[in-house]
């Protein structure tokens, strides 16, 4: 089979959009060139590679075995251009970073930082829950990511570089408040805002509860850290929540911790990336400035 290299990248980027119309844009090409090279790529394969039911476009079962190929490809040629580019200017270039939703009360500062020590770097940032950020470590969509414990059957690489307390709060005049030790079996009869069904912090407080022999209904979910120290102000509830994400709140007395037996929970903050992804020069430099520098930036927790 004779198909270029241009034909492939086309073929990826409507693959990837499942958009004609949003790969042109995407690629600065017309439309009708997009549509053009797609045929005579599928003239060269022998086989329809996508295939259109109104306005929506389908990948074919060839489409399905083609595509992550593609994939493989522009990523290999991003990795080529950007050490390429990193050998002629410096440590520069393109980084594609994904966070976990409750890493974005620290992640900014750590992340300014880097780019006042390589200010050629552009930088690419994604928040997501935990589902969202499995997806992308397991299509290689980052270079690296921030989050807690990644799922064991996965092939990663993980670096812990801080560490990451989960404590439950409630409003300062919440009767628990007062207590010197509150038991688990308390906790049981309390009203609970808790993420949404798959978040990591849902399933750390879940495990806790579980090893002491207690299963709670949420009062209330919400996919939004934000939304859910807001509920817990207002006195809607108590929450179970990484300490990170309540400093302020703690600081200013709006909301308390409470006295749990058995908590905090300590876990770690990982940088992660797939075990067969090869980092860029920016990539490597942003974990080595992660490892050195989180330890002195991120407050001490639990």
């Amino acid at each position: 089979m004779h198909f270029t290299f241009r034909q492939l990248q086309i073929f990826e980027s409507v693959a990837r959009l499942l958009s004609f119309s949003r790969a042109s844009e995407e690629l600065h090409l017309t439309q009708p060139a997009v549509s053009m090279q797609i045929k005579q790529l599928e003239d060269v394969v022998g086989v329809p590679l996508f295939e259109q039911m109104g306005k929506r476009v389908f990948l074919t079962h060839a489409g399905e075995e083609l595509y992550p190929h593609t994939r493989a490809i522009a990523r290999q040629m991003k990795d080529a251009k950007e050490a390429l580019e990193s050998l002629r200017e410096g440590i520069g270039g393109r980084l594609d970073i994904a966070i976990i939703s409750t890493a974005k009360y620290f992640a900014p500062a750590l992340l300014s930082r880097f780019c006042e020590q390589y200010p050629t770097v552009q930088l690419k940032l994604s928040v997501s829950n935990r589902a969202g950020i499995v997806r992308q470590l397991l299509h290689n969509e980052v270079d690296l990511v921030i989050m807690g414990q990644p799922p064991e059957e996965m092939g990663v690489v993980m670096e812990p570089f801080a560490r990451n307390a989960h404590i439950i709060v409630a409003p300062p005049h919440h009767p628990l408040t007062q207590k010197a030790v509150v038991t688990v079996t308390e906790l049981a009869r309390e009203a609970f805002l808790m993420r949404e069904k798959g978040s990591g912090t849902r399933q750390l407080l879940e495990r806790f509860l579980l090893s002491h022999g207690v299963e709670v209904q949420p009062r209330m979910e919400m996919s939004s850290n934000e939304t859910i120290k807001q509920a817990a102000i207002a006195g809607m509830g108590i929450a179970f929540l990484s300490e990170h994400t309540v400093t302020l709140e703690l600081e200013t007395e709006r909301l308390k911790v409470l006295p749990v037996a058995g908590l905090p929970i300590v876990r770690d903050w990982n940088l992660v990336h797939h075990r067969d992804k090869r980092l860029s020069p920016v990539a490597r430099a942003f974990k080595a400035f992660l490892l050195e520098q989180a330890p002195q930036m991120l407050p001490r927790v639990g």
